[in-house]
């Protein structure tokens, strides 16, 4: 079946934790969540926040809640990580056109990068800036729960 990522907002750790092992689209959520297969947060929303705010992968990746494992490591289904307040609010902040140039950016990339689609990566992009948009005016963080 692969590796699905679930994206979604939560006002703090212990709220995202809680919501690890349940239905994310069962939750009151206005945006709902924001999959997409194979979206690796650790592979790709490091060039992307790097495309958006000018900063270089290697500062992006220093930042201590880059993909920063917050479940359990012995876990084998499921866990969750999170996102930098920097990409929420950068995605936030960002025009339509200035995230499918990211995406086009990102797919010429580097090897990690190599096979996927600019548009199917702009339109991930997209939800996921429309899900950062909500998260930042109501003081929340985004996480990425990874499921096996």
């Amino acid at each position: 079946m692969g590796v699905r990522y679930d994206y979604f907002a939560a006002a703090d750790d212990a709220g995202a934790l809680a919501r690890l092992h349940g239905d994310l689209g069962a939750i009151d959520d206005e945006f709902g969540l924001t999959g997409l297969k194979g979206a690796d947060p650790e592979l790709i929303l490091g060039p992307v926040e790097a495309g958006l705010t000018g900063r270089s992968v290697a500062v992006v990746e220093d930042d201590p809640r880059f993909a920063y494992l917050i479940s359990d490591p012995q876990a084998e289904d499921r866990c969750l990580v999170t996102l930098t307040g920097t990409l929420r609010d950068a995605l936030a902040g960002a025009q339509p056109e200035h995230l499918g140039q990211t995406a086009t950016t990102v797919v010429s990339g580097p090897e990690d990068s190599a096979g996927w689609d600019a548009d199917l990566l702009a339109d991930f992009l997209q939800r996921l800036a429309e899900l950062s948009r909500h998260a930042r005016v109501t003081y929340q963080q985004l996480y990425c729960r990874i499921s096996l």
